[in-house]
């Protein structure tokens, strides 16, 4: 902050820049980390045990007893296997991540945005300029359950099911601070009037959600404020630990940041600011951050592996399909432009396809599906690692129409998904800016980039390219992957 100020920009300035950061981390399905998942879990029990005992509150007696919890902990963390003995399955690696993005992260959501008001604070700048929705954008994405490169264990099964496990520890983390924070607005009707706008939106959920409103509202007399967020809770679609759905539950987390930021504006007009902010707010950051997915998933295949499954379509639909695996660049083009002309597919549900065919088209149904029931926030982008040339990035325009990745505009077939370049080796790194420059200037690309754009309200149209680091290396050595990249 004070570098920035010292450059000349204002507080305006700055605090209309932050608002435009986004920072995506996404856990990859390489794993590396040895570490078996309750080793980190007794290693953050060791720590609060020792910030506890440092609390200079506690008696003799109590100081004690934290000593032996420590003692305890510590003897549990020594007889405990640190490490895999065997390579994480699918099933292990889903349950690392998701304890990470549900246990770790949602933590430590707030101590950074603690971190930047201080900051701000410390600058002296005007504080109602940082508000909750003009704080930089955090998203995470995933690949785990989603990346099929070299992950033939990876099927459409799996990926179904990836995705509603997300999407279920997602509402249970929602649920769950939603029940905190119930604990942390105890303001009575007794000692200051609720505003009447709150009263009927209470009335009016409570009535829609008939016996589960009921016992929300009951659930708290005299207490509107937690009848509220009571209501909110019970809107959540999940029962338990079953996702469900309803006409009043809410379908988006839009419709429940609209809540929490209509509680908030209350909460602020009757001078109540600090507990908005300290309260609600992360709350709020929590919603925008995980959504109801947790975090995005990645679709990852291999080039050559859809080339393998067009060919497959392409055989059933009665065409030589071998013959495209022969064609060159250009013959390629030809065929994919002009099926990428009309939407109609190549093939029919009832048609057997052969392999990889099968194993893409299945895939990608089943994200099609999501997207249909839940919306497009719980997928990422489509990746084909190994790009070397622009049609085997509308080879995926080919399989999206194929599976209803697509919709059909006015101006023709619009992908729903980004379509991610990864470009790997030396050779292919080097032709990558001719093969984006080709794919940026595609017809279907600039619409599918238009429509993302207008639905993730971006300013511009924003494409996502991958370089593989790791590949290159192996490919060309350290210094010529280092200057590649940067190059590139």
């Amino acid at each position: 902050m004070k570098r920035l100020k010292e450059r000349g920009l204002s507080e305006e300035q700055i605090a209309e820049t932050l608002a435009e950061v986004r920072v995506e981390p996404v856990l990859t399905a390489h794993p590396t980390e040895a570490k078996r998942a309750t080793v980190p879990e007794q290693h953050r029990r060791i720590y609060l045990l020792l910030v506890d005992r440092e609390n200079t509150m506690w008696t003799p007696s109590e100081r004690a007893n934290i000593r032996a919890s420590i003692k305890t902990e510590l003897e549990r963390l020594w007889r405990t296997g640190e490490i895999y003995l065997e390579k994480p399955d699918l099933a292990s690696e889903r349950r690392n991540v998701i304890h990470y993005l549900r246990d770790v992260f949602p933590d430590v959501l707030p101590e950074l945005d603690r971190r930047l008001r201080v900051a701000w604070d410390a600058m002296d700048f005007d504080a109602s300029l940082l508000s909750p929705d003009r704080l930089p954008t955090l998203r995470f994405g995933n690949w785990v359950g989603g990346d099929r490169d070299g992950h033939p264990l990876v099927t459409a099964e799996v990926t179904e099911e990836t995705l509603a496990k997300l999407r279920t520890n997602a509402l249970q983390l929602l649920r769950n601070q939603l029940t905190d924070l119930t604990r942390r607005l105890s303001l009575s009707e007794l000692l200051q009037a609720p505003p009447e706008p709150l009263l009927d939106r209470i009335e009016a959920d409570a009535e829609a959600l008939g016996e589960a409103g009921r016992r929300a509202v009951e659930r708290n007399p005299d207490e509107p404020w937690r009848q509220f967020v009571n209501l909110m809770t019970a809107r959540l679609p999940i029962d338990e630990d079953r996702l469900a759905s309803a006409p009043q539950r809410y379908t988006t987390p839009d419709a429940l940041l609209d809540d929490l930021q209509f509680l908030r504006r209350h909460l602020t007009a009757m001078d109540a600011a600090r507990i908005a902010t300290q309260d609600l707010d992360p709350v709020l950051r929590t919603v925008q951050t995980f959504g109801f997915h947790l975090a995005a998933l990645d679709i990852r295949q291999n080039s050559q592996f859809h080339d393998e499954a067009v060919a497959q379509l392409m055989s059933a639909a009665g065409m030589d399909g071998d013959r495209f695996l022969e064609w060159d660049e250009t013959q390629r083009l030809e065929f994919l432009n002009e099926e990428l002309s009309s939407p109609r597919p190549l093939t029919h549900p009832e048609m057997e396809l052969g392999p990889e065919a099968d194993a893409v088209v299945s895939c990608f149904k089943a994200v099609s599906d999501h997207v249909k029931t839940h919306g497009p926030d719980g997928l990422g982008a489509l990746i084909i690692s190994m790009t070397r040339s622009l049609s085997e990035l509308l080879v995926v325009y080919l399989l999206a129409r194929e599976t209803g990745l697509t919709t059909l505009t006015d101006d023709g077939l619009v992908c729903k998904l980004p379509v991610v370049p990864l470009f790997e080796t030396i050779d292919d790194l080097h032709h990558a800016p001719e093969v984006l420059d080709a794919f940026l200037s595609h017809p279907m690309t600039q619409r599918s980039l238009s429509c993302l754009r207008a639905r993730d309200g971006l300013d511009t149209p924003v494409q996502q390219v991958m370089i593989g680091y790791s590949d290159s290396n192996k490919d060309g050595g350290i210094i010529a992957s280092l200057w590649t990249l940067y190059r590139g």
